[in-house]
């Protein structure tokens, strides 16, 4: 399935719905699922595009999506999904469920948060039935609301939801174990081997109750004089209290190794918030081997039982919590209850709610499970074995490249030689003030990956966008050879002679500043063809290409391909070849004129076409879509 997934957090944000979704896109992609996530933040890593958001007012480290109807639009009339997952309520959310209802594309939403709770919390509960009324409105445009505690599943059914099913949580029992207790950290906080220390872990905010959090400090150490409290976390509140509560250590956000080792060096993990969904924080301590006090509700209500493996008091009790924070610091680190506490944990893993949540999605999509499915899914990619293939054009440093569509493109498919014939960093428009991008590092990352996991020869002939390395050819470093032309020796013994083919051009060779000038109105074609295109998208049709148009029905220009051609030929029979491989002009063709077999391998602005040699020696012109299309067939 290819599955979009939208949301106001993610890596590397450190809060539950973010971790939840890290582990969601993952294991689908584990499970052969094509995954892109779309989410606020200022950094996009591989299969992640980033969406513009406003912090929240009183609350930075919370950014709120803004709507992104057009984008959005655009996005999925051209890379159709098969499921839509929109994990928060913000107006990015709102805008996507109405992108995805308008392109008729099955969505599933996600209900992590309990924001219409948070508003006593900041003293403006009047306004709660208005917040329930959008969240209501907003999950009934969805084809299923998920939620992961049964808890707020009936409280929202209650409300008049529809559609609403669980989905449940899972935890890292390898990353959250007793094993990594530190006995440094420990002194760091002030505690001997023998002193119990108390953490409270998650954002440091009024909805997470830190009031009553610091009164169960209080009360414990009014029991247990030399217990040390720890706070792990960030948020509005911190200063406030740690100006008040000097004798609370205060530790900041944490992540992976070090969180993990922060909870193992804790003997008691309170967790007074009466908000959560879910709280995956019961189920990291649980991991961890502690004793966890939290009320009877959400993840508590699930897998804590009282006296067995943790402890917990009636939702709203605050006497009765407090209670029980205090009978915790009992539990030694070799007590049944903390031992009870990891073996549970042990068995929730994360597959069975990827699995859950693939089901869901496929359901929505109205795609069957398979009969009988194979017992252990490949996490890799469908790749196609050929012996060479032949790119040109990519235009590296421009906003028009398709670098994303290449990395996914030469990610299906693994060859014995890659060839790169001209124009792949654009230096012209480098000099120009273009833009160098993370999208396009990751296309050079992908060739030299190549060269190390498949051993693929990179061939690298220069163009006139990247002349510049004209002064150090020849050249080569490893796997990768830099050089002007090159002659293919296919499998049959077929000689190609391969060259970017500017010095057929007469305006790029003999008149620079005109082909410059030229470029500067390509440009400015490109950027009005995006615009053109996405009203285009809004009336349903097509993409358009202005220039291939231009091209074509501008006489001189069909005039000029026609005679570079020819030109080409009788360069090949010079050479004494059978056939070319060029690029250059944009032009992706496959044709034989005579004894000559004249390839051109087009671009990856608008054409997105290669040339492949496949182990047989039949050359062959393929385009992105049609390719992977095939290649997921087989």
């Amino acid at each position: 399935m290819k599955i979009d997934i939208v949301t106001d957090t993610f890596a590397p944000d450190v809060n539950g719905v973010a971790m939840t979704l890290g582990r969601l896109t993952d294991g689908l992609k584990a499970r052969g699922h094509r995954v892109h996530v779309i989410h606020t933040g200022e950094v996009a890593g591989p299969g992640e595009t980033c969406s513009a958001s406003v912090p929240l007012p009183g609350y930075k480290e919370v950014r709120v999506g803004l709507p992104e109807p057009f984008k959005l639009r655009a996005r999925w009339m051209k890379k159709r999904p098969d499921a839509i997952y929109v994990a928060t309520e913000s107006p990015l959310g709102k805008s996507a469920l109405k992108a995805a209802n308008a392109l008729g594309i099955p969505v599933a939403s996600g209900f992590h948060t309990n924001f219409h709770q948070y508003m006593e919390q900041y003293r403006m509960g009047g306004l709660q039935p208005v917040a329930m009324a959008y969240l209501r409105n907003f999950h009934q445009r969805a084809n299923c609301t998920l939620t992961p505690s049964k808890d707020v599943a009936d409280k929202l059914l209650a409300e008049g939801f529809t559609n609403v099913h669980l989905l449940g949580r899972g935890v890292d029992t390898a990353l959250y174990h007793p094993a990594k207790r530190c006995e440094t950290l420990r002194a760091e906080w002030g505690a001997t081997p023998g002193s119990p220390v108390v953490v409270i872990v998650g954002r440091v905010a009024a909805e997470k109750n830190f009031e009553l959090a610091m009164v169960a400090f209080e009360r414990m150490r009014e029991a247990v004089p030399d217990v040390k409290c720890v706070v792990v976390g960030d948020g509005p509140l911190k200063e406030k209290l740690a100006e008040k509560h000097r004798w609370v250590r205060f530790a900041g956000t944490r992540h992976g190794e070090d969180l993990a080792t922060h909870y193992a060096s804790a003997d008691v993990m309170i967790f007074p918030s009466e908000t959560e969904t879910f709280g995956n924080v019961v189920l990291e301590s649980m991991a961890s081997g502690l004793a966890t006090v939290a009320y009877d509700y959400a993840a508590a209500a699930l897998h804590l039982r009282s006296g067995e493996n943790g402890l917990k008091a009636t939702k709203g009790d605050a006497a009765e919590f407090l209670k029980q924070a205090v009978s915790a610091l009992s539990f030694r680190p070799d007590h049944p209850l903390r031992r009870s506490a990891r073996g549970v944990a042990e068995v929730l893993g994360w597959e069975q709610v990827v699995g859950d949540f693939e089901s869901r999605l496929e359901s929505i999509a109205g795609i069957e499970p398979e009969a009988d499915p194979p017992p252990v899914k490949s996490s890799k990619r469908p790749k196609y074995d050929c012996r060479t293939v032949f790119l040109s054009d990519i235009h590296l440093g421009t906003p028009d490249s398709k670098a994303n569509e290449v990395v996914d493109f030469l990610k299906h498919l693994r060859c014995q030689k890659l060839v790169l014939n001209g124009d792949i960093i654009d230096g012209w428009a480098l000099r120009r003030g273009g833009k160098w991008s993370g999208r396009h590092s990751r296309v050079i990352r992908k060739f030299l990956k190549m060269t190390e996991r498949d051993d693929t020869d990179v061939i690298y002939l220069r163009g006139n966008h990247d002349e510049i390395l004209e002064r150090f050819l020849p050249l080569a470093f490893g796997k990768i050879k830099f050089t002007k032309e090159h002659i293919h020796t296919t499998v049959e013994g077929r000689r190609y002679f391969v060259v970017h083919g500017d010095g057929f051009d007469s305006v790029s060779t003999n008149h620079k500043w005109l082909a410059s000038l030229g470029a500067v109105g390509y440009d400015f074609l490109l950027k009005v063809n995006r615009v053109y295109n996405l009203w285009r998208s809004w009336r349903g049709k097509e993409y358009f290409s202005l220039s291939k148009s231009v091209k074509a029905k501008v006489k001189s220009a069909v005039s000029f391909v026609d005679r570079y051609e020819e030109l080409l030929q009788d360069l090949a029979r010079h050479k004494k070849c059978d056939g070319i491989i060029c690029g250059h002009i944009h032009t992706p063709e496959d044709k034989r004129v005579g004894d000559i077999h004249y390839l051109n391998s087009g671009d990856w602005v608008e054409s997105l076409t290669a040339i492949i040699e496949h182990h047989d020696g039949r050359m062959e012109l393929v385009r992105y879509e049609e390719f992977l299309k095939f290649v997921r067939s087989i």
